[in-house]
């Protein structure tokens, strides 16, 4: 009962993230928003990292695995970033959460011991088919929603190359603050500067809204949610708390919709739900 109402919460912070993001993007821009949210994050994380005793030997030990997760995450969420400027949040939250799907296959290929069963294949056909659906051509959707959601599989895909990584290498069996870490920080470092070159770092209005929505997704998102999440894979299995990940883009859609009024087409509706189905069939 503890898990189940830890991850409910989990799932609705992190079902809010897109909507953060997307809510202030006239103010700071989505890339500047990751820029500086994993900053923060990161500092957070290292210090956290330093008082429960990491230090640089270990910080060193692991750091290609490392490097290679940090780009990977900061892939995914600068696809985030760039797809919020075309899509609509809920759209965005469905397709970001096809991450399981991916990490599957890469497991099933690159893992030993990961290998997917019949009913996980038959997740993988269905959330195949739910994309295809979800993102066929409507006449209430335009060209940039199309560009949108595939930046959003785009972000997906990265999410489950991170986890495949950790899987397959040394990070695997070290600390999870070192991991946050490293994804985090490598993260900032990458976008900070592009943010800052690109102009949309010193083009940011730090409005009350924009602030507030910069503080939720440094505290509660990257470093809050992301730290419960690590600290729940610690206690229970991960297949029992996989099956809750389908509620994250469920939430998301809820928030897109009641609080950014985004419109919902049948085919968006048909296809997101085959595809969380599918998500539910893997991961279960």
């Amino acid at each position: 009962m503890t898990a189940a109402s830890l991850m409910l919460i989990f799932c609705i912070v992190l079902g809010f993230q897109q909507v953060a993001i997307k809510g202030v993007a006239d103010d700071i821009s989505p890339l500047a928003q990751v820029a500086l949210r994993s900053a923060i994050a990161g500092c957070l994380v290292g210090l956290l990292a330093y008082w429960r005793g990491l230090r640089w030997k270990t910080v060193k030990r692991h750091w290609v695995p490392g490097l290679l997760v940090g780009m990977g995450f900061a892939a995914e969420f600068s696809f985030v970033a760039w797809g919020l400027t075309y899509t609509l949040a809920s759209h965005m939250s469905v397709f970001l959460y096809t991450a399981p799907i991916f990490a599957a296959l890469g497991l099933h290929l690159w893992v030993p011991g990961e290998q997917l069963s019949l009913r996980q294949w038959w997740g993988v056909g269905l959330a195949f088919l739910g994309m295809v659906i979800a993102m066929a051509p409507s006449g209430a959707y335009s060209v940039d929603i199309l560009i949108g959601d595939s930046l959003g599989l785009l972000a997906g895909l990265s999410w489950a190359a991170t986890t495949v990584i950790i899987r397959k290498t040394s990070l695997s069996e070290a600390p999870a603050e070192l991991t946050l870490s490293y994804q985090l920080s490598v993260t900032a470092l990458l976008l900070l500067p592009v943010a800052a070159i690109s102009g949309q770092l010193f083009s940011a209005k730090f409005t009350g809204l924009a602030m507030a929505s910069l503080g939720f997704q440094s505290l509660v998102i990257s470093f809050a949610a992301l730290m419960l999440w690590f600290t729940l894979l610690r206690r229970y299995r991960a297949s029992q708390l996989g099956v809750f990940s389908f509620l994250g883009p469920l939430f998301g859609v809820l928030f897109g919709t009641l609080l950014l009024n985004e419109p919902l087409s049948p085919n968006f509706m048909m296809g997101g739900g085959v595809i969380l189905i599918g998500i539910v069939l893997v991961t279960r």
